[in-house]
């Protein structure tokens, strides 16, 4: 074989090489399907029991991470932080929910692809710091939140699944917002 020839070949085989380690390795492409419900499993004790809630509709707290970003989530994703995606520790993945910051009535939907929050208490969800930020409750704390599962358009998945925003949804009304904030505070949170 001529050293041209070899050349040539050597170079194709790197150059796949290089493709193969750009693909993410052995991370599962950011995908609808399959969805991926679980095994019950504990954490810090607690028993959490996977399910599919097509009704989900909870008030309670959010908080936001960001950190892990590169890791692996629970539906073998890559984490992006900047993304819209968040933690449920029992609905399936992928699942979208849209979430209402119940300070401000703002309205965002986010793809749930990982396990979590496991802090205990109120807290219902893990919003990625890019959900956070598009919420506007990536300030201090955990922040009253309303999440409701929700069937976005084709187009809004796509977006989401490209880590680009769902379309802008408008706020609740005030009414609504202080409805729910008074029926939070009532659950004694």
């Amino acid at each position: 074989m001529s050293t041209l020839i070899r050349t040539a070949i050597s170079t194709a085989c790197l150059g796949l090489l290089a493709l193969t380690g750009c693909a993410g390795g052995s991370y599962r492409p950011v995908s609808d399907v399959p969805v991926k419900l679980g095994r019950p499993y504990r954490v810090k004790g607690a028993l959490y029991v996977p399910a599919v809630d097509p009704a989900y509709d909870v008030l309670g707290y959010a908080s936001w991470y960001g950190s892990e970003s590169g890791k692996r989530t629970a539906s073998g994703e890559r984490f992006r932080a900047d993304w819209a995606t968040a933690a449920h520790t029992t609905l399936p993945l992928p699942t979208y929910v849209e979430v209402t910051a119940l300070d401000t009535g703002r309205r965002i939907i986010v793809r749930i692809n990982d396990r979590g929050p496991f802090a205990g208490g109120a807290r219902i969800i893990d919003l990625s710091r890019g959900a956070a930020e598009q919420l506007g409750v990536r300030g201090g704390g955990p922040a009253a939140v309303r999440v409701r599962r929700v069937e976005p358009t084709a187009d809004d998945r796509a977006r989401l699944r490209k880590g680009k925003q769902a379309r802008e949804l408008p706020p609740i009304s005030e009414h609504d917002r202080l409805s729910f904030k008074s029926q939070l505070a009532a659950a004694g949170f």
